[in-house]
């Protein structure tokens, strides 16, 4: 395993004596704490002049406010936010994890109800799922939800099925649990276990592996370091919440308390089943 280089300790910037602190909060988180679109994207229609306030098109995203009273995007008014929601989403093999694609590919928005279909509200994939990924796939109307348990330093769980073909050695599971270096990127511990191995004459084997940092592609990667090839790859919990019987591309919304307890500043770290009512697979 290859040593990992320390990065330089980046030094906090000291705010002028002289420079008042702006009050309120930037106009993206609220624009993602309203579900109209993730923090960064919300920068990204900030710079392309898609956001205004009383008319005004605002020109960076330093800018803040108290609310969003005023505030437009692409001249629609912007509600307040509501009571953050979740859902968790059963999303099949061959849709991509995203609002458009410009190859014109199916997205995972072309199976889900419309916003306003029974009161649902705009959401937002929390992580992503790759194309010929399938299962769980949470979707909220948070942004600042979202980014919390998307980001790695939270360490939320997201646990997966693989079918592979090809044999697997305890020392590559061991290596994984340790965390391995591939291609100069680095990836932490890894708890994987064989479910069921190939028996003579067939080639295919089942893996349970759980992560928490969720890097692209991260899971075929990492079998594709052991020499397997990765037929079928299914999503079955993201943090305490499970797949569990959902049909594929239902959708059902989580009970209000256990989306406050996954929130920030509360510990979201639990595996499946750990939480009231979360479902057991």
């Amino acid at each position: 395993m290859r040593a990992l280089r320390r990065r330089p300790e980046r030094r906090a910037s000291a705010r002028s004596p002289a420079e008042p602190p702006a009050a309120g909060e930037r106009i993206a988180k609220l624009l993602a704490r309203a579900g109209i679109a993730s923090r960064r994207d919300a920068e990204r229609m900030i710079a392309e002049g898609r956001v205004a306030v009383h008319g005004r098109p605002v020109t960076t995203p330093a800018t803040c406010l108290v609310s969003l009273e005023g505030v437009e995007v692409d001249g629609a008014p912007v509600a307040p936010a509501g009571p953050s929601r979740l859902f968790r989403f059963h999303k099949p093999a061959g849709f991509l994890t995203t609002t458009r694609d410009p190859a014109g590919r199916p997205t995972i928005f072309d199976i889900l109800p419309l916003p306003g279909t029974g009161g649902l509200p705009r959401l937002m994939p929390v992580g992503r799922l790759d194309l010929n990924t399938e299962g769980l796939l949470l979707l909220t109307n948070d942004g600042a939800l979202k980014r919390h348990l998307e980001l790695p330093a939270n360490a939320v769980p997201r646990t997966y099925r693989v079918r592979a073909q090809g044999q697997v050695r305890m020392a590559d599971l061991e290596a994984l649990a340790e965390g391995i270096t591939i291609d100069g990127v680095r990836y932490g511990p890894v708890e994987a276990s064989i479910d069921r191995r190939a028996s003579r004459g067939a080639a295919n084997i089942w893996l349970t592996m759980r992560l928490t940092e969720g890097k692209n592609r991260e899971v075929r990667r990492l079998c594709e370091a052991m020499g397997l090839r990765v037929s079928r790859l299914i999503r079955t919990a993201y943090g305490p919440l499970v797949l569990g019987d959902l049909a594929p591309r239902a959708l059902e919304e989580v009970p209000a308390g256990i989306v406050a307890s996954l929130g920030p500043g509360n510990r979201s770290r639990a595996g499946p089943g750990r939480r009231p009512g979360a479902r057991e697979p």
